[in-house]
Parts: C-alpha cells; sequence; structure tokens
C-alpha cells in the first residue's frame, strides 16, 4: 500500500500513520488476523523512522485494532464481521461469552481514574476567575442565550477539534447543567415512545432520569469487548444509550471493532446513539479514544460530556453535541428551554479551555497515568 506521510504537517507523522493504518484495516486491506509489515519495512515504505511506527503500533494495539505476538510481530484483532445488518444471524460472530460480565474479573483489571482536588490546577482557574470578573464586569449578570454562551459553544468545538479529532461548530453543540439534565432534553429531542437501550450494568441514574421523563428503557448486557452482539440483535431499541470509554460500573471500554458495530446497528435502524463520554480525557493512552460521533457524525450519534470529571464535581456544567444533518430539527424541540448554566461559571470555562490552562492539566494527569502504569 502506498503512505503519505507530510513532514510538515499538522498532525505528527506517528498519528498520520496511526490513520492510515486504521483506514486499511476497517476498510478491509488488512483483514482480521492478518500480519502487519514489519516495523523495518513500514518505516522504510512511509519514509519515516522506526520509533514513529511504534508509537503508531502502539496506539492500534491500546484502541484493539492489533495487537502483538511474541517473536512474530503485529497481527489483525478488529473483525469486520462486528458491522453486521440488523436481521443477521450472528450466532457465529466471535467466541465471546454470552454470559454476562464477571464481575470479579473484570472490574479488577480496570484501570480507573479519579483526578484528585490536589491535582487540580486552582491557582490557574482562580487567575482565570478574577480575569473573567475584570475584563466582563456587570456582563456576568447579563441572562445567556438558550444554547448557552458563543464563546463557551466555541472553545468547545475547538478543543473537540484538537483533542478528539470531531469536527463540529458552535450551532451544534447545547450547554446545560451536567449529564442528568441533558439526559432529560434527550428525550424532548428523541421522544418518550422510543425504547432507549442502556448497558448492563449501567449507571443506574441514567436509567431513573429516562424513566421520570416517561421513556421505557431495555437493559443490554456487557461483555469485555461492549453490549454483546446478541444482544443488539434481539434489542427492540431505536436509542442506545452507551458509554464506550471505562463504563460504570463494571470499566469495560468497547474495543474498536465494537465501537463499528454501534454505529452500523444505529444506521441500519435508522437509530440514535447516545454517546456518554466522561472521564474518557483520563485515558492513560498517548492519544485520546475515538469517539463514535468521530465514525458517524452526520446522522447518527448524540455526544455527551460534562467538566464534572476534569475540573471539578462542583462544576455543574456539561454539553452535547447534536449530529449535523439533524441538529437544526431537534434544537426545534428544545429551544424554548432556558440555558441552566450561570453565565460567569460559562465565562470561566471558555477562558480556562481559550487560555490553554484546561488541556495542560488534561495532559499532566495522563502523563501521569502512563508513568504510574
Amino acid at each position: 500500500m502506498t503512505y503519505h506521510i507530510e513532514k510538515n504537517g499538522e498532525k505528527p507523522a506517528y498519528l498520520q500513520l496511526y490513520h492510515i493504518l486504521r483506514e486499511a484495516i476497517t476498510g478491509g486491506e488488512y483483514p482480521y488476523g492478518a500480519r502487519l509489515p514489519s516495523k523495518r519495512t513500514l518505516a522504510d515504505d512511509a519514509g519515516v523512522s522506526v520509533i514513529t511506527v511504534e508509537h503508531s503500533f502502539d496506539l492500534l494495539v491500546e484502541e484493539g485494532y492489533i495487537e502483538a505476538r511474541e517473536r512474530s510481530g503485529y497481527f489483525v484483532s478488529y473483525q469486520a464481521a462486528d458491522q453486521f445488518p440488523v436481521g443477521e444471524d450472528m450466532s457465529d460472530l466471535g467466541t465471546e461469552s454470552e454470559t454476562g460480565l464477571d464481575a470479579e474479573r473484570d472490574v479488577a483489571t480496570v484501570d480507573r481514574y479519579e483526578a484528585s482536588v490536589e491535582e487540580f490546577p486552582f491557582p490557574a482557574f482562580a487567575r482565570t476567575m478574577r480575569r473573567v470578573l475584570s475584563e466582563e464586569g456587570s456582563r456576568i449578570l447579563e441572562k445567556s442565550p438558550d444554547q448557552g454562551l458563543l464563546s463557551l459553544r466555541q472553545s468547545i468545538a475547538e478543543y473537540l477539534r484538537r483533542s478528539r479529532g470531531m469536527e463540529v461548530g458552535p450551532q451544534q453543540i447545547v450547554i446545560g447543567a451536567g449529564s442528568e439534565y441533558l439526559y432529560g432534553l434527550i428525550v424532548q429531542m428523541l421522544g418518550r415512545d422510543r425504547i432507549y437501550g442502556l448497558e448492563d450494568p449501567c449507571y443506574e441514574k441514567i436509567e431513573k432520569v429516562y424513566q421520570a421523563n416517561g421513556a421505557r428503557c431495555e437493559h443490554l448486557k456487557l461483555g469485555t469487548e461492549g453490549i454483546h452482539r446478541s444482544e443488539l440483535k434481539r434489542s427492540q431499541a431505536t436509542v442506545l444509550h452507551v458509554t464506550p470509554f471505562s463504563s460504570y460500573p463494571s470499566g469495560v471500554t468497547a474495543s474498536a471493532s465494537r465501537r463499528q458495530t454501534y454505529v452500523r446497528w444505529a444506521q441500519e435502524r435508522n437509530a440514535y446513539i447516545i454517546e456518554d463520554d466522561y472521564a474518557s480525557e483520563f485515558s492513560p493512552s498517548t492519544k485520546a479514544e475515538d469517539t463514535l460521533f468521530s465514525l458517524e457524525p452526520e446522522r447518527t450519534v448524540i455526544y455527551l460530556n460534562t467538566f464534572t470529571k476534569t475540573i471539578s464535581s462542583s462544576v455543574r456544567t456539561g454539553y452535547m453535541v447534536l449530529p449535523r444533518e439533524k441538529s437544526e430539527a431537534l434544537l426545534e424541540k428544545i429551544n424554548f428551554y432556558a440555558c441552566t448554566v450561570p453565565v460567569f461559571d460559562q465565562m470561566v470555562i471558555a477562558e480556562f479551555i481559550r487560555s490553554g490552562d484546561f488541556e495542560r492539566h488534561i495532559n499532566r494527569v495522563r502523563r501521569k497515568l502512563r508513568k504510574n502504569r
């Protein structure tokens, strides 16, 4: 295959190579079980160093696209068969156990992390608060636009582009007072006459909020790679609420192939996926986890995140990103709701992101995680 690596490109060479290899794997050029070229061969073909190839391979291993076998090399572990038509018989697609999670085994092997108050750069946050008070003055008392301040939505859009590879505009973003409030807005947008499929086990408040808003919920059992394929096949849901990175309380992270399965499932059913992406910033990987939204940004995925884990649990500010083609129609259903986050809080978070202090904090914690691991 041909490798086009821009030496002075915006992205580092190892990330460019990672994306090329990932597309080759998901596109079937390297099918399940295929052996990848050696590091030396790939480095020569791509015109990069062996270290660059090693970094790319490490990312692909971390995300479940390939696996390393001692003295044999690297082999594709991504299963294209996971991308199934809904009506297809899936009884022979893999060997994952269908008996549910062995909680003792799975939870014990998950590296969960909570950033402590001591690790948070409070002096920088305090300076940001003082700067906003000084520069904005009485504007902090003004009423917020219903979707949230444009400055915050722009800062979030730019952050998602830099850190998660998500190309979104501020008009697709809605600000709200935490994830539970946003769950309620989702029911208002999508309707209570749908069945909402939830991971089993899942964070119990998700189900409680959906039910309190009149929606019906269905439990779909998790395996070690995500929701079982057979559970997706039998489900009557047309909304799938998933936490692909470190689902609570199981700690399961959906594999790369299972994430593709979720997207294909939703496309086949004309369904929606609610991607609840709390705490994924604190992955020990050298690259942030790929989001479902980045796999299908047009029609299918509604992306949710908050600043509860990354800043503080006292910061009741979250946001959701609506799919590009559906955003206008979905917003029409909730445009009578006022934003529930104070303007001052929004201004502070917007400036904290814009200054770079937020990402420096994230990167510092992730470096610590990699060192501890």
